[in-house]
């Protein structure tokens, strides 16, 4: 079942990553407007992204991969605050209710945090 959590997660890492190269307006607009340099944020987010989720397949880097996700999740929180300051709604990405927001900052966030934690094992 961990492997087949792994897998998933990887795909997932790897398809968020490359989706920073291939629509940058989806996730630009999700910067936090106080924060400088935008296209450096969303591109190098993308790099860091497929790199870690790559990192995850091998027993050797996978432990530091989980622990880079688990950071890269963390540095994300300032940008669902603030995607739930603006009202839950970026015109370029997405619009939902405040609650599924809310459920995504405090819920799935967290979840996600776990599920990189559970496959970090290396067997």
């Amino acid at each position: 079942m961990i492997k087949i959590l792994r897998l998933v997660l990887v795909g997932f890492y790897l398809f968020a990553g490359s989706y920073h190269f291939i629509n940058p307006d989806f996730y630009s607009d999700l910067i936090p407007d106080y924060l400088p340099f935008h296209s450096f944020i969303n591109y190098a987010s993308g790099i860091f992204e497929i790199l870690l989720g790559l990192g995850i397949v091998f027993p050797k880097t996978r432990l530091l991969a989980a622990k880079g996700i688990i950071v890269l999740l963390i540095l994300f929180i300032p940008s669902h605050v603030d995607f739930i300051l603006k009202g839950s709604c970026v015109e370029s990405a997405f619009c939902v209710a405040p609650w599924i927001a809310w459920v995504r900052l405090l819920i799935v966030h967290p979840i996600l945090m776990y599920w990189v934690w559970i496959v970090r094992k290396t067997n």
